[in-house]
């Protein structure tokens, strides 16, 4: 059965190649692709469950679901955003808490990021999964928060 994984966030799709983090590029924790964010001139915006299910792992920076057939996806708030401590992030939601897709998770500012310094690019990432069963949304290609970004047979 095929998964939609849906965009957490409105901004602009990115090849994982194309992501600066050889953790990502180098797909060590699996493949996805990345979303640009659209800037909200510092205001702060909600980071989506990308599919249905529960919370694994919670950080402020960052978040792993784990669907009812056991697949996970992580989404990643920018680039070594752990450095901040959690400065800027607001958890909505808890480790072992059931989501549904589109349910926000985490808010935070894109623009915040950016003004120390780091990249607030956000990958998402099929967890162990395997590459060639999954159809991801074309580099370039503008998606709202909530869209399909990731088909995952």
């Amino acid at each position: 059965m095929s998964l939609a994984v849906r965009s957490p966030v409105a901004g602009v799709v990115v090849d994982l190649d194309d992501v600066p983090d050889p953790v990502f590029s180098g797909r060590i924790v699996g493949p996805g692709v990345a979303v640009a964010p659209e800037r909200a001139t510092g205001d702060d915006v909600s980071a989506l469950a990308p599919i249905s299910g529960t919370i694994a792992k919670i950080h402020p920076h960052a978040y792993v679901i784990t669907s009812g057939d056991g697949r996970s996806v992580l989404v990643h708030l920018g680039l070594d955003t752990v450095s901040l401590g959690g400065n800027g992030f607001t958890l909505l939601a808890s480790e072992g808490e059931a989501v549904d897709a589109g349910q926000p998770v985490i808010t935070w500012s894109p623009d915040r990021i950016e003004a120390h310094g780091l990249n607030p690019i956000v990958p998402v990432i099929a967890l162990e999964g395997d590459e060639s069963t999954m159809e991801p949304s074309p580099p370039g290609h503008r998606v709202a928060a909530g869209d399909a970004l990731v088909t995952w047979a």
